[in-house]
């Protein structure tokens, strides 16, 4: 049966959530990091440690949490309930981690971001589900993730404006002002967009009452399922990719682009995100949302060696160039949520069963791992090439962080480029796929009823 378009109103209602997820899940890429290793003294080595072994534990939280929150739905329906309970949980741990007592020790850093990880996934990963289950129809799966993006895109610069407005004024401890602000934000906001999402979204997705899968079958056709191989594969490279440039941003910027305010051109760069949202979902309506992902990843690949053209201390050129790689921070997340919805059907289709948060757990264990490495990597790096944050580094030390920040982006959206290049699942498929479900949805109905 076909479905009618989701009002506006109610997708804003839906993704309103996405505003404090964002929120959090940028100071965790960029400033905790530098916070921690510099501020509170654990060093490079350490923080860079701890925040791999932390996001590898997330790894595997997230396929736990796709499998249980599947499996266990309530009278709300399949996912809202995982994210009211996510609320309490990361409260507690953003207070516990934006606002320390110091001295702070690495075992307080991974105890706490243990926690965080947990309310994170139940909130991110069934946000995810729920929006994919909100629709049926391959272009309104873009629309409804182009929403969910975009607010994602818009809780960065919002939440950016509290630290560009405590650097400009200034202050004793402006790191840790800056960072405390953030952890207020995400404090006060978070209960307030879940509540409203709760309230005035439905789930429209029919609840299963089927016999689950016995393990081997449930398994084989994730193993045999090569669309969601490639999908996965790519995310991993995309999720390494965002985490080394979060984890570096704060460095280059200061140290080899020598910009006084970081976080403006931050801000910069993710408002010419959002400004690329409706581009980008447009151009998948027209393209195809595979093609439209290797675009992407093209440009982002060749725009980013641009970076060796700015001037140190010229703001204008450095804001010039990262406006365009703004194209980075909503297409590829949107165009994998959207298309990894689809190939969720091929699976429903094989083995009767929706097991949306199972596949959007896989694919968020393949982007944080890739994450999780990211960070260890980069960190070990640079401490290998002699840079020391807050210290005098040499020419060589800033020239190698230099090129690890541009070499990494270019290699992860080259292999992105190649591995979706010639992927099978088209608009026309998804349909046909669609097709089959209802048809077979139909034949189940008139079964029952004739018990």
């Amino acid at each position: 049966m076909a479905q009618d378009r989701i009002p506006t109103w109610q997708l804003a209602a839906f993704a309103g959530p996405a505003v404090p997820m964002a929120a959090m899940g940028l100071p965790i890429s960029v400033y905790l990091p530098q916070f921690y290793a510099e501020q509170m003294g654990l060093g490079l080595a350490a923080v860079g440690t701890v925040f791999m072994i932390a996001r590898l534990w997330d790894v595997v939280t997230d396929p736990m949490m796709g499998v249980i929150s599947d499996r266990f739905p309530s009278r709300w329906g399949r996912r809202r309930h995982w994210i009211a309970g996510s609320v309490p949980i990361v409260l507690l741990s953003a207070w516990m981690l934006f606002m320390p007592s110091a001295p702070s020790s690495s075992l307080y850093l991974f105890a706490w971001m243990f926690v965080l990880y947990i309310g994170f996934t139940m909130a991110s990963l069934n946000h995810m589900a729920w929006g994919a289950e909100l629709h049926e129809d391959y272009d309104q799966r873009s629309r409804i993730m182009g929403f969910r993006e975009g607010f994602v895109i818009l809780g960065v610069p919002v939440v950016l404006l509290i630290p560009v407005a405590i650097e400009q004024l200034g202050g004793a401890n402006v790191e840790a002002d800056r960072v405390a602000a953030m952890g207020w934000f995400i404090i006060v906001l978070l209960p307030i967009t879940v509540a409203i999402a709760v309230w005035k979204v439905p789930e429209f997705g029919e609840l299963s009452q089927k016999q689950e899968l016995p393990l081997r079958e449930a398994v084989r056709p994730l193993l045999n399922n090569r669309p969601l191989q490639r999908v996965i594969a790519s995310d991993f490279l995309s999720g390494f990719s965002g985490a080394a440039l979060g984890s570096m941003f704060l460095f280059q910027a200061t140290y080899v682009l020598q910009i006084g305010v970081p976080s403006v051109l931050l801000l910069i760069y993710f408002f010419a995100g959002l400004g690329f949202v409706p581009v980008v979902v447009k151009l998948s309506y027209k393209l195809g949302k595979h093609q439209a992902l290797i675009a992407a990843a093209l440009f982002n690949a060749l725009m980013v060696p641009t970076l060796f053209l700015i001037p140190p201390g010229n703001f204008y050129a450095a804001a010039a160039v990262f406006t365009f790689l703004g194209v980075n921070v909503g297409s590829v997340t949107i165009l994998y949520r959207s298309i990894l919805a689809d190939v969720a059907d091929i699976d429903e289709l094989e083995t009767g069963h929706r097991r949306t948060g199972l596949f959007y757990a896989l694919m968020t264990l393949t982007s944080k791992t890739g994450g999780a490495i990211a960070v260890g990597v980069v960190f070990w790096t640079l401490s290998l090439i002699g840079f020391v944050p807050g210290a005098e580094n040499t020419e060589a030390a800033i020239r190698g962080l230099s090129i690890v920040f541009v070499a990494t982006p270019m290699i992860c959206n080259f292999g992105v480029a190649a591995i979706m290049w010639g992927f099978p699942l088209d608009k026309d498929m998804q349909e046909d796929v669609r097709r089959q479900l209802e048809e077979r949805a139909k034949t189940e109905e008139a079964a029952t009823a004739s018990d």
